[in-house]
C-alpha cells in the first residue's frame, strides 16, 4: 500500500513540473460567455454590474479589446469563469458579425439581446440577429426587456414588450406559440428594470433563472449560501480558484488524450495552491491521509474512469461528441469535489484540530454529486435547444 500511495503522489507530483499553459489556454478557450448584443443605452452595463456585484464594471471601463467590433470582460479578473462579450459597432451601419461569431464558436455561450421596451426602432440589432442566426453558431438566445417602468401604462407596455420581442422569434424561428404560453420556460420575454440608484431591481430573479437554465454552469458562480460554520465561510473565498481549476481540467479533457496527463497534473497544481492559501504544506504522509478519508478504493476508481475516459474519446463520432462531453464532466466534477475536500482537510489541519474521515468522504461526494448534476444539466439543455430549434424549422 505505501508503494501505491507513493505512485500516486509521483503522479501529482512529477520530478518535472509539467507544461500546464496549453491546458490553462484551451479552458480560456472555453470560458462560458455571455455575448451582449443591443443599442448604447439598453443597459448592458447595469446587467452585469448586477450579475457581478461590480458597480464598477461599466462597458469601456474594464472590458478589453477582443475583436475590431466588441470588447470583453472577464470575471473574476483573476481565474475567470465567465466572459461578457460586448458588441462595440452595432449603430454602424456597416457591422459585420462575423469575428464576433468565431469568438463563441465553441464555447458555452448565450446570447443576450437587450432591447429597450420604449424603443421600437431596432434595426440595427435585428439586421445583426439574422446574421448571428445564419451562423448556426448560436443556441442559447435570451431576450431582456429593459426599463419598462418607463412605459407608465400597463397595455401600451406589454404591447411595446411584445412587438419587440415577435421580431426577434420571428428571426430565430420560434412560433408564437413556444414563447406566448404560460407554461413557456425558454425564449419567454424576460422584463426587467435595473436602477441601482434607486434599488429597483424588477425581474432579477426571472434574470437570474434564465441564466442559468441557459448555462446552468453559472450557478456555481453565485456564492449566497448560508454558511454554517467558520470552515464553510473559509471554502467559499476559495471557490472560485477551485471553480477556475475544474474548469481547466474539464476543458483539456475534452481533447483525445491530452486528460490522462494534464487532469492529475492540475489537480496536483489545485492541491498545491490551496494549501498555500491554508498556509500548509503536503507531504506524502499527508496525500496518503488525505486520500484514504476519500473513501476505500476512491483511487482505483480515479484511475481507472481517468483511463476509461480516454479510451472512449477515441472511438469515432461518438468519441468526438458524446464521449468528449462525458470526460469533460467526470474532470470538471472530480476536480471540484478534490478542492470541495482538501479545503476541508487543509482548514483542519491549520488549526490543529482533528479531522473526521466521515466528513472529508461526505464533503466530497455531495460537491460532485451537486456539480455532476449542474454539469449533466448542461449537456441536456444544449441538445433540448437544438431540438427546439429543428422544430421550428
Amino acid at each position: 500500500m505505501n508503494r501505491f500511495f507513493k505512485k500516486v503522489y509521483q503522479y501529482i507530483n512529477p520530478a518535472v513540473n509539467p507544461d500546464l499553459a496549453p491546458a490553462f489556454d484551451e479552458w480560456q478557450k472555453h470560458i462560458p460567455t455571455l455575448w451582449l448584443l443591443g443599442k448604447t443605452g439598453a443597459g448592458k452595463s447595469t446587467i452585469i454590474q448586477t450579475l457581478t456585484g461590480n458597480s464598477l464594471v461599466e462597458i469601456g471601463n474594464g472590458f478589453q479589446p477582443c475583436t475590431r467590433t466588441a470588447h470583453h470582460y472577464l470575471y473574476p479578473a483573476e481565474n475567470p469563469l465567465v466572459c461578457f462579450l460586448d458588441t462595440r459597432g452595432l449603430g454602424e451601419a456597416d457591422y459585420d458579425p462575423s469575428e464576433d461569431i468565431a469568438m463563441c464558436s465553441g464555447k458555452s455561450h448565450a446570447l443576450m439581446v437587450v432591447m429597450k421596451a420604449e424603443e421600437p426602432e431596432q434595426s440595427g440589432l435585428l439586421n445583426a440577429l439574422k446574421q448571428i442566426k445564419r451562423s448556426g453558431v448560436i443556441k442559447h438566445l435570451l431576450v431582456i426587456h429593459t426599463a419598462v417602468n418607463s412605459i407608465v401604462d400597463t397595455q401600451e407596455r406589454q404591447r411595446a414588450i411584445d412587438y419587440n420581442h415577435q421580431r426577434v422569434m420571428e428571426i430565430w424561428g420560434i412560433k408564437p406559440t413556444q414563447w406566448q404560453s404560460q407554461t413557456a420556460t425558454i425564449y419567454h420575454p424576460i422584463v426587467v428594470d435595473l436602477i441601482p440608484d434607486d434599488e429597483q431591481f424588477i425581474g432579477l430573479d426571472d434574470l437570474h433563472h434564465a441564466l442559468t437554465d441557459a448555462l446552468p454552469m453559472l450557478s456555481l458562480l453565485s456564492n449566497q449560501q448560508a454558511h454554517t460554520n467558520r470552515e464553510e465561510q473559509n471554502f467559499y473565498q476559495l471557490r472560485q480558484e477551485v471553480l477556475w481549476y475544474a474548469g481547466a481540467a474539464g476543458a483539456s479533457d475534452a481533447i483525445p488524450a491530452v486528460g490522462l496527463f494534464s487532469v492529475p497534473a492540475i489537480q496536483g497544481k489545485m492541491l498545491h495552491s490551496l494549501a498555500n492559501q491554508y498556509g500548509v504544506s503536503w507531504n506524502k504522509k499527508d496525500y496518503a491521509e488525505f486520500v484514504g478519508m476519500l473513501g476505500s478504493g476512491f483511487l482505483l476508481q480515479y484511475l481507472s474512469k481517468l483511463g476509461l475516459n480516454q479510451l472512449v474519446k477515441f472511438i469515432p463520432a461518438y468519441g468526438q461528441t458524446v464521449g468528449s462531453a462525458t470526460a469533460a464532466a467526470m474532470s470538471f466534477s472530480s476536480t471540484y469535489a478534490i478542492g470541495r475536500a482538501a479545503c476541508m482537510y487543509l482548514y483542519h489541519r491549520s488549526k490543529g484540530e482533528p479531522i473526521s474521515k466521515d466528513q472529508i468522504k461526505l464533503a466530497y461526494q455531495q460537491a460532485f454529486t451537486t456539480v455532476k448534476n449542474i454539469a449533466d444539466r448542461q449537456q441536456v439543455t444544449q441538445a433540448s435547444k437544438s431540438n427546439i430549434e429543428k422544430d421550428s424549422q
